[in-house]
């Protein structure tokens, strides 16, 4: 199937069309969803115009839209019911619980209910408390009431039909999904693919494209889903498989087709949006136990949002929030906790030999002791304590440089406390303590450590002498590039200070390397953009998709990759750069927590709305902090975006390895000729810093007249949007 997947939103519009011309006493209730409109999310966007007389607008009543639906199921018609935001999903509970579930039964017979309810949930998008909600636990266990959420692997049609057809039901839509991609012929990225289990109303079974078996098995709802996929990176990076489970339908739940990939797994996580007690996920861990108790290797792991109303700050609502670092974290942490497998039981008769008993609250991954005559592997440092090893954080980079340790030689840390902060080629990350106890530290700050190198110890009781953190010639460790600098004088008891954050530090320690590395020259023209931002505004309001100035730029600095491919380039040595397979274009983006350079993936073969949804999740990323080192590394050249108005011209820093790192200022209105008249034009300048050993100033305004001229001229404007 070629062309982009088609967005959520797009698919479930397509849905209610189908239902529509095939169900003719097929009605939508709700308020705003009538043309030209089309609801707050456009999912019924023309529905009213292809059916007038079935699409009706309704007042602001909750409970009175619902209500109706189901006076018009028990005269023999069907209807759907849009609520603008599930947080009102409360005002219509009286309807749901007392008249369209009691209904089915109460008469005696079964009486049909054809009624499902829409509902957005989900937070992420800076609504605040009374439009953020995730109120899925508080319908599940009704009788008679079935309930669904949408995910990017199930056909919304298949959950609206069979809702109708076995109604009632609801079905919950994660706002956060209605811009983003289908799946679809089984394949998630690079690194998983998908199967169906179940039917298409069943589980979807997401797994490494390697087919390794589960360590972990993590369930959730669909709003969860691309959180959950994060989090199986992040999980990889730390040694664990993880395979996804997300169902299309919530309650009841047929766990029939996954319980055999449950029953073998290391540990089972459910992970959702909504506060703790008395949740989905409760349920689901309820029934596994019941049914698999025998062969799980530890209870069934809850994961939930904080107890809290969702804040509107978007920092304050992404703590608040389940989000892929704390989901991994949680995960990791169980997975230490978790028991071996079971053997099959003995045969009867008497033991030859016992084995060596294992307390199941000990952290069985550990090493043991040495024996004084043992020798440890080549290779292998032994220890004494719980190891605290360096991970592989991505597939870039074979050693790290440990910044600084968070808890002082000796210390006693709980499990999951902050102990170290290494640094990446491209990122300044945090390693956690894999088990309470007493630190001693074997890493020093300022020496470069290998993956898999042991970095300290934890002990049960406090060491009897502290160690002094190793000199850089210790094993596993070569001294850092760059050399100590002399201490400074501490500051006198009047002077003011400001203290650099973690992803301060982090910035700080590329730039200066960058600096070091690339003999940097830079290079401007102007371009007017009017044209191309009519041409964005557009595709805008036909994709759903926020398009602007930012994708149209990345797309046109990879459209020019044919023309002068050695500037997306690495330089190896003083005459050979190693050309890239692929455009892959980092982007700045500071939401204020730090800069980050994410890296958008083939964007020359991609479209601008499929690099619009990437940046959108870019942005958020952001707001949280949870960008993991592989998302912050691979670029072969980058683009700084300084959009905000006024922004005359910006000259950025070539990010090493790369050789060139293009910047956009923010508009300026300039005054043009048009057949004499002045007339007003919006334009921005267009930089590229470049290192001069590859790049002379000649091709760099050659390629920045072809970036600009992909913006402004209109038939290279066609082919960059189309």
């Amino acid at each position: 199937m070629s062309g982009p997947a088609p967005r959520v939103v797009e698919t479930l519009n397509g849905a209610l069309v189908r239902l529509f011309d095939e169900r003719p006493s097929l009605h939508l209730l709700g308020e705003d969803v009538l043309d030209p409109y089309g609801g707050a999310f456009k999912v019924t966007r023309g529905l009213s115009t292809r059916h007038p007389d079935r699409v009706l607008g309704t007042p602001i009543s909750e409970a009175g839209i619902t209500g109706v639906a189901g006076g018009l199921a028990l005269a023999g018609d069907q209807a759907i019911v849009e609520v603008m935001f599930g947080d009102f999903a409360a005002l219509a509970f009286d309807q749901v619980l007392n008249l369209i579930s009691k209904s089915v039964t109460m008469y005696g017979d079964r009486v049909p209910m054809p009624v499902v309810v829409r509902c957005p949930v989900g937070g992420n998008r800076g609504y605040g408390p009374t439009h953020s909600q995730s109120l899925q636990k508080h319908f599940v266990g009704i009788p008679n009431l079935a309930l669904y959420e949408t995910s990017p692997f199930h056909d919304p049609y298949a959950q609206l039909a069979e809702g109708l057809d076995h109604g009632p039901a609801i079905l919950f839509e994660d706002k956060v999904l209605y811009t983003r991609r289908m799946y679809r012929d089984g394949t998630v990225d690079e690194h998983h693919r998908y199967e169906l289990l179940g039917g298409p109303t069943g589980w979807a079974h997401v797994t490494p494209v390697d087919a390794a078996p589960a360590d972990v098995v993590l369930i959730c709802p669909g709003g969860t889903a691309h959180r959950a996929l994060e989090a199986a990176r992040l999980l990889r990076d730390r040694g664990l498989t993880a395979h996804v489970l997300v169902p299309a339908r919530l309650y009841p739940p047929d766990l029939e087709p996954v319980l055999p990939l449950l029953a073998g797994a290391r540990l089972v996580a459910v992970a959702e949006e909504s506060t703790a007690g008395g949740t989905w996920g409760a349920e689901i861990a309820a029934r596994v136990h019941a049914r698999i108790w025998a062969e799980l290797r530890a209870p069934v792991l809850l994961l939930s949002s904080a107890d809290s109303v969702v804040p509107t700050a978007p920092h304050l609502e992404a703590e608040v929030l389940l989000g892929a670092g704390r989901i991994a974290q949680e995960i990791e942490a169980a997975a230490a906790r978790t028991l071996p497998a079971r053997a099959p039981a003995a045969p009867a008769g008497p033991v030859a030999a016992a084995g060596p008993l294992v307390d199941p609250g000990s952290h069985a991954s550990a090493p043991a002791a040495a024996a004084p005559d043992t020798v440890a592997p080549e290779g292998v440092e032994p220890v004494a304590g719980v190891p605290v090893s360096m991970p592989k954080l991505n597939n870039n980079d074979t050693d790290y440089l440990v910044l600084q340790w968070l808890a002082e030689d000796g210390a006693e840390v709980a499990e999951g406390d902050p102990l170290v902060e290494v640094e990446t080629s491209k990122a300044v990350e945090e390693i956690a303590a894999p088990a309470a106890g007493h630190l001693r530290v074997h890493a020093a700050e300022g020496t470069e450590i290998g993956v898999g190198k042991l970095l300290a110890e934890l002990f049960a009781e406090p060491p009897t002498t502290p160690s002094a953190p190793p000199a850089a010639t210790s094993p596993g460790a070569t001294a850092a590039a760059v050399p100590e600098p002399p201490a400074a004088a501490p500051p006198g008891p009047d002077a003011r200070t400001h203290v650099l954050d973690r992803a301060q530090q982090g910035t700080a320690a590329v730039v200066t390397r960058a600096h070091q590395e690339v003999p940097a020259a830079f290079a401007a023209v102007e371009v007017e953009v009017d044209a191309v931002l009519a041409r964005l505004r557009t595709l805008s309001d036909d994709t759903g998709a926020e398009v602007g100035l930012p994708e149209a730029v990345v797309k046109a600095v990879a459209a020019a990759h044919p023309a002068f491919p050695h500037l997306f380039g690495t330089l190896l040595d003083e005459r050979t750069v190693r050309l890239a397979d692929t455009v892959d274009i980092g982007v700045t983006v500071d939401a204020g927590n730090g800069l980050y350079i994410p890296v958008l993936r083939d964007c020359a073969a991609r479209s601008l709305t499929d690099l619009s949804d990437d940046l959108m999740e870019f942005r958020m990323k952001a707001f949280r902090g949870e960008f993991t080192a592989g998302e912050l590394s691979g670029g072969s050249l980058s683009v700084s975006l300084n959009t905000e108005p006024g922004v005359l011209v910006v000259q950025p820093i070539v990010m090493w390895p790369q050789l060139c790192m293009v910047s956009v200022g923010g508009p300026l209105t300039r005054l043009v000729l048009t057949e004499g008249t002045p007339t007003p034009a919006t334009a921005v300048t267009l930089g590229l810093a470049y290192d001069h050993r590859v790049v002379n100033g000649r091709e760099a305004v050659a390629f920045l007249r072809v970036v600009a001229d992909a913006l402004h001229d209109p038939e290279q404007l066609d082919k960059l949007i189309d």
